[in-house]
């Protein structure tokens, strides 16, 4: 009994973690089911209104057959459906759609469940996501209190050169960006590209008083404006202008052929659901 208990709470709590999913796949076969079921009726519908033309508009004195008047000149039968009116032909097969209307009923339910579990699931992530990135910067700036800024930035210096080895430039594509000839590196999206410092640095310039007059911007269009192309990652990410402005951060490093290779990372990391901040 303790192990039918146990199997029945497990398999609980499995479809409460997938319920967004279950719902999902619910969903899915729930319009395929509505769509067959209203096919299916359209049928039994088009026999109720031959029936209907038939009574209506057959002469009473007529013994002739169903399929006799169907056949039987000027006695078409879409051309008598025409004559009955849109209220009527719903008030005689509106029954025939119930249970079509029941499942696309079902449907949009789960439809609307799935979107309502996972808009509560984001908004608790971002706030977990929010209470982390503060607990980091306390982190961070209390390093930097403690150690001071030169040792601080060595640690970083020593990240950005972990980062390089782990993503030597032998094996990735190096982005020409007709900026510069400078090899450089993004810590987030990981690509190389030739740029200029002090072309990034007006960059920089341009993109904070475009976020000052916009109030938002996003990494895909930083990554424009460096002359990369977007991301997936960049099109959800991005800065709003009251938690501050854009500032690079830059690491002087070589590459593993010794090459002199500029990191740009930021230093304050642009996030997730910006505009809700």
């Amino acid at each position: 009994m303790n192990g039918i208990k146990k199997t029945v709470l497990k398999l609980g709590r499995t479809l409460a973690r997938n319920s967004p999913t279950v719902l999902t796949g619910l969903s899915v076969a729930g319009l395929m089911a509505t769509a067959a079921m209203a096919v299916g009726a359209t049928p039994k519908a088009l026999s109720i209104i031959d029936d209907e033309v038939y009574n209506r508009f057959t002469d009473s004195g007529t013994h002739k057959t169903y399929a006799e008047y169907l056949h039987t000149e000027g006695y078409d039968i879409s051309t008598r459906i025409r004559q009955l009116s849109k209220k009527e032909l719903i008030m005689l097969t509106w029954q025939c759609y119930i249970p079509a209307a029941l499942m696309g009923g079902v449907t949009i339910a789960c439809i609307v469940g799935a979107n309502s579990i996972n808009l509560r699931r984001n908004a608790a992530l971002a706030s977990v996501y929010s209470l982390t990135e503060a607990a980091l910067k306390e982190y961070q700036a209390k390093i930097v209190e403690t150690i001071g800024g030169n040792k601080a930035q060595k640690i970083n210096d020593e990240i950005y050169k972990d980062k390089l080895a782990k993503n030597p430039v032998g094996d990735r594509e190096v982005i020409i960006t007709g900026k510069g000839d400078t090899l450089c590196y993004d810590v987030i999206s990981g690509r190389y590209f030739k740029s200029d410092i002090e072309k990034i640095r007006k960059i920089q310039n341009e993109l904070n008083r475009e976020l000052l007059s916009e109030m938002f911007i996003t990494l895909n269009e930083v990554y424009y404006a460096l002359g990369l192309s977007d991301t997936k990652l960049g099109g959800g990410m991005g800065w709003d202008v009251n938690e501050g402005l854009i500032e690079f951060r830059f690491s002087s490093q070589l590459t593993e052929d010794g090459t002199p290779c500029l990191v740009i990372d930021y230093h304050m990391e642009p996030r997730y659901n910006y505009r809700d901040y």
